[in-house]
């Protein structure tokens, strides 16, 4: 994640009159007409109207996320997370008597395995519809079936290349989740709250 506040030189609790003036400065010598870089002055532009804005500023303030600013890969992971954070919510338990991170990863080894699987899967029945092609014996006229088989294997690619993003979102999440930690209540602790209710 690139940090507006680095690029253009500025604490974290700059006021707006400090980023407007902060920009101007940079802006003299990185503009595109004096010189400068477009793709540099464009991340100026996109890092002062980011901390302009108070409701953008005070969200990359919580998370350190900005849809701009944001790697797209983290983006993906983070809405991979995103969906699991609803079993959290949903889950019953109390806070401290297990561990969601856990199970978070769990179910992300799971389905990084499960999806591995599948395009092994994908690679069996597009090779042996590959193999049954070359072996057809195709009408001069028309090649109906070729056809067919054919419009099967691009779907099959194009099945393979969607599962092979959603790894790459599953992964990046694990990534992000390492991060983190989490602190489980000792048993004794836990089954002693449950006891005084």
């Amino acid at each position: 994640m690139t940090d507006p506040y680095r690029i253009l030189g500025l604490a974290a609790d700059a006021s707006d009159e400090q980023i407007k003036a902060a920009y101007r400065q940079l802006a003299k010598g990185m503009h595109p007409d004096a010189g400068g870089d477009a793709d540099t002055f464009m991340r100026m532009q996109t890092a002062c109207d980011l901390l302009l804005d108070p409701l953008r500023r005070k969200v990359f303030d919580a998370t350190g996320y900005d849809p701009e600013f944001a790697d797209p890969a983290d983006l993906q992971g983070a809405l991979v997370i995103e969906a699991l954070v609803n079993e959290i919510v949903l889950d019953e338990r109390q806070a401290g008597t297990f561990d969601p991170l856990a199970g978070m990863r769990i179910k992300l080894a799971h389905d990084i395995q499960k999806a591995r699987f599948h395009i092994r899967e994908m690679e069996g029945h597009k090779a042996r519809i590959e193999g049954h092609m070359e072996r057809l014996k195709r009408r001069p006229e028309t090649d109906v079936l070729g056809f067919m088989l054919k419009a099967r294997i691009d779907a099959i690619s194009h099945s393979m290349a969607e599962t092979k993003r959603k790894i790459e979102a599953a992964e990046r999440a694990v990534k992000l989740l390492d991060a983190y930690s989490y602190a489980v209540d000792p048993p004794e602790r836990t089954a002693q709250g449950l006891k005084s209710r």
